[in-house]
């Protein structure tokens, strides 16, 4: 199967293009056909943080261009048919009748561009920014009315769960995967699976005791681990996104083997159960520098002290959560899963359980991902009706 995912959760404009072929994770295999990434990070760091509208107005810019670099990658796709007819570029029109920009992009594309060998596209529809998943929704209607092929709606955080089964012996799994002629697979696991979802929004451990079927142990109460590094590093005076930042600055901490400059909470370490809590480590940061000049130093030493306190919470409860479900695999997905610290912490910790991570460059936002699950989830059949697709903030991957 040639699907199509599109992902415009966030500040990421992204589409990919992937030959699948199997049913499960011991048979799959699947190449990287095509796939295009355009980030507007620069454009949000005046904001400090994604600004929604602003999100909303790039995808609708970006998009058309994405999917051109994707078919263009794609250079051994065969195309079908022409362009469609003006009636149903006119119905185009009504579907996209909000996002002007990416309606006149989309309507000179599909008249200049023949019908690729598409066979279904899946699109991200939660959760996320409403006003960014809508433009993608709408564009994967309006390509669904002009290619004639199906709709299928992708949960954003089980795209994050499932590349964690990427097989790391085929491609470098330190590199990130791309367009290319190589064939890759996926892990077979035996269940139960357990997976910590850490992102700028999300903070949870789902269980899977069947394959694509979800509970949820524990979740965030109210700041994600991502979040809680972004305000953190706000208030140490670094640029947004502040994860990369502060695990750089602590990188540098622990290499120069800098004192600790202060004890900082680590919120919910020692709850009996699975849920996080991160603004507390947000205020506690704000009390130790409040009015303060920091030098270098201290920036590296509290970017430290934020990073083993986040950290810590996260391993303690994934690893007590392994042991009591008897998880014979732990997947760490999203986009704080390309921190370096907690992946070896965890790891370290689970020595005696299989730790899985994506590549480093799937662990953020992408549409491979996207692709991939709504691979799994065309092949048991759940199709979406394009009418009543709608875009779903605050979607949940298990209950």
């Amino acid at each position: 199967m040639h699907i199509l995912g599109i992902e415009t959760s966030a500040d990421e404009t992204a589409v990919a293009l992937l030959d699948i072929n199997g049913n499960d994770l011991g048979n799959l295999n699947f190449k990287i056909q095509g796939s295009a990434i355009l980030s507007q990070i620069t454009k949000h760091v005046p904001y400090g943080g994604i600004y929604p509208n602003l999100a909303k107005r790039e995808h609708g810019r970006n998009l058309v261009p994405v999917l051109m670099e994707t078919l263009r990658a794609a250079s051994d796709l065969p195309h079908l048919s022409g362009s469609p007819d003006e009636k149903i570029i006119a119905e185009i029109s009504v579907i996209l009748e909000r996002e002007t920009e990416l309606k006149e992009y989309l309507s000179e594309f599909l008249r200049s561009h023949a019908k690729p060998s598409v066979d279904a596209i899946a699109v991200t529809y939660g959760p996320g920014l409403e006003p960014a998943l809508w433009v993608g929704i709408n564009f994967a209607k309006a390509l669904s009315l002009a290619w004639g092929i199906p709709i299928v709606g992708v949960n954003h955080m089980e795209g994050h769960l499932i590349t964690g089964f990427l097989n790391p012996s085929l491609g470098n799994s330190n590199q990130t995967i791309s367009s290319s002629t190589e064939t890759y697979s996926l892990l077979p696991i035996i269940s139960p699976v357990l997976a910590l979802l850490v992102s700028g929004g999300h903070t949870e451990l789902v269980l899977m005791r069947e394959w694509m079927k979800y509970e949820l142990l524990g979740e965030t109460r109210d700041d994600a681990a991502g979040e809680a590094f972004d305000k953190c590093a706000r208030l140490l005076g670094l640029p947004y996104p502040g994860g990369p930042e502060i695990a750089e600055f602590a990188r540098e901490a622990r290499a120069s083997g800098l004192p600790r400059i202060a004890i900082l909470p680590r919120p919910m370490h020692d709850s009996k159960d699975y849920d996080f809590s991160f603004s507390g480590l947000k205020t506690a940061v704000r009390n130790a520098v409040h009015e303060k000049t920091l030098s270098k130093d201290d920036v590296r030493a509290y970017a430290r002290e934020i990073e083993d306190a986040i950290v810590e919470v996260l391993v303690k409860k994934t690893a007590r959560a392994a042991d009591e479900f008897g998880a014979h695999a732990v997947i760490l997905g999203g986009g704080v899963s390309a921190n370096t610290h907690l992946r070896i912490e965890l790891t370290k910790r689970l020595s005696g359980t299989q730790v899985l991570f994506p590549p480093p460059g799937l662990s953020t936002d992408n549409a491979i991902m996207i692709a991939l699950a709504g691979y799994f989830r065309a092949q048991m059949k759940e199709f979406a009706d394009p009418v009543t697709l709608s875009a779903k903030g605050n979607l949940r991957l298990a209950d």
